[in-house]
Parts: C-alpha cells; structure tokens; sequence
C-alpha cells in the first residue's frame, strides 16, 4: 500500500464523543502509520466554552497516530464551514483525505478499508468518494457497491472528487430541476433529499452533505459503499447540533474486513433498491413514532 490518506477529524464540544471517535481510529492497524489533523471548532456561546476546553484538554494528550496536528479555531465556524475549508487545506497539500465528525466510531478494519479503496480507484474519475457506513437494511447487500452521489458518515475522496464540491445550493436545485433529476435524487420519492436543499438555501439548515450529495449527483459521479457498515454513529442520540434521535440508523460494525475484488463500477441496482425500501420503512417508523407521542399528549390532557 502506498502513502496512507491523512485522517481529518471535525470537533466542537463533546468530549466523550470525541474519546470514543479517537479510540476507536487507534484500534485500527494503521493509525500508527496515519497522520492525523484534528479541528476543534470555538465555542458558539458561553455555554458551551467548558465543553469545548475539555474537548481541547484531551485532544492535547493523545498519542498512538504518526503524527497529531491539531488545529484550535479561534472563532466559532459551525460545522459546514468548519467542514469545508478543513477539507480544502488539507487537499492543498495531500492528493487524498479520510474525513470523520466527533460521533463516528469505526471498525477495526476502517482505516484498511478507506486506503485500499482510495489507493484502487485513485485514477478511476468515474468514482468520487469513498463511504464507511451503511444503513442497516434487511437484504444481503453485494461485499462492496457503487451509487451514484455521496455521503458523509466516514468518507474519503481525492482532491480531483472534491474539485466538484459546488456549495452553491441555489445552482444544484436549478440543475436538478432542469434536469429533470428531482425523482431520482429523491430515490423515488422515498427520502426528502430535495427538501434538504431547498432547507439549506433557506438558511433553515447548514447542511454542507446535502451539497456535497448534489455536487456528486448531478455530476453523475459514484461513491463505494461497503456491504458491512464500518462506521456506528454514536451522535444520534440527540446530542449533535443536527441530528436528532434516530436510532434507526444504528448499523452493527462489521467484525470482518470488506474484500475489494471484482467491482462493477457502476450503480448497483440491488443497493439503490435496498436504500429505497431502507427509506420508506424509516419514514413510516418516523411518522408512526409521531402519531404515538401525539396519542400520548392527547391521553394526558
């Protein structure tokens, strides 16, 4: 294997998260031979200025990568464009990076996974990033597969994927309008993706993924996915500053390395359709769980 990717990790004020995150990565073979920069975010308001110093305090005594750089911002950028311009500098000087949030905890076998991947399809332009989780759906999923678009829990790309990063979300709904693109972006209906973006345009979110998504998506490009998820976000549960409790997304972590051998590079019908029917059953949890605290409240009034 050449040159390992740096390893980018993206913090703000929750420390336990960030040990879990960390841990997990120096369970990997290869984090002894991986660089690593972490970004610690400021504090948005005094409240959370004790969270994010013992963010910082422990951050200054981890050991076990090659080499720890971490980067203490001195304004609160907020996680898109704390996001976006991490990954930019570090593609300025790397050809490759592996990106993780604080509530990302991987398998032993991520940092494998993501630099044999990287290493495969460096040169392949059909392909722009790299993904580490999958949902938890009820179909066998192929070892290995391909979609169209992009995704944000335990990624990588390259700096020529990143290039067509486009965080214009007024272009990309234009685009996907004109192009005719809405139901299939939309995986048929089954998950609000452009309602995401047209959230994102508004200001009712700040949601760089969905960008990055679009950006992948209208330039047709694909990104692998593993048939074992090999990240587990832990930040579902209601304590990240945009996720909310969504515990249908907990995906078991694979206890067997993924075997990158005899790729289609294309879109892979049986993923796609396992990610549509992912989406609809979770939209009807969503609602029914709604309904139920809706009946509840009724109940006690």
């Amino acid at each position: 294997m050449n040159v390992l990717a740096p390893i980018v990790v993206f913090t703000y004020n929750r420390p336990e998260h960030t040990l879990r995150t960390l841990n997990a990565l120096l369970m990997n073979p290869l984090a002894n031979e991986s660089d690593i920069i972490i970004y610690s975010d400021s504090a948005r308001t005094a409240n959370h200025k004790k969270a994010v110093d013992e963010v910082r305090s422990y951050l200054s005594e981890i050991t076990g990568f090659r080499s720890i750089k971490v980067i203490h911002r001195d304004k609160n950028f907020g996680l898109a464009e704390s996001i976006i311009q991490g990954i930019t500098e570090v593609l300025q000087q790397s050809e490759k990076v592996i990106v993780l949030e604080d509530d990302m905890v991987v398998s032993p076998y991520f940092l494998e996974y993501m630099n044999e991947a990287l290493e495969k399809f460096f040169d392949d332009d059909r392909v722009i990033s790299v993904h580490g989780y999958v949902y938890p759906v009820k179909i066998e999923l192929p070892e290995a597969f391909f979609l169209t678009g992009a995704d944000c829990w335990g990624w990588a790309t390259w700096r020529r994927g990143w290039d067509l990063f486009n965080s214009e979300g007024k272009y990309l709904l234009d685009e996907l309008v004109r192009r005719h693109l809405i139901q299939e972006f939309d995986y048929n209906g089954a998950y609000p993706f452009l309602s995401m973006l047209k959230d994102q345009i508004k200001g009712a979110n700040d949601s760089w993924a969905i960008r990055w998504h679009a950006s992948a998506f209208l330039a047709g490009k694909l990104t692998l996915y593993p048939g074992r998820s090999l990240v587990h976000n832990i930040g579902t549960d209601s304590s990240g500053t945009h996720c909310g409790d969504l515990d249908n997304m907990d995906a078991k972590l694979s206890e067997t390395k993924i075997k990158l051998n005899n790729i289609a590079v294309e879109s892979s019908r049986t993923g796609r359709e396992a990610f549509e029917n992912f989406f609809r059953q979770s939209q009807k949890k969503l609602l029914n769980r709604l309904l139920g605290k809706a009946e509840c409240l009724f109940r006690k009034k």
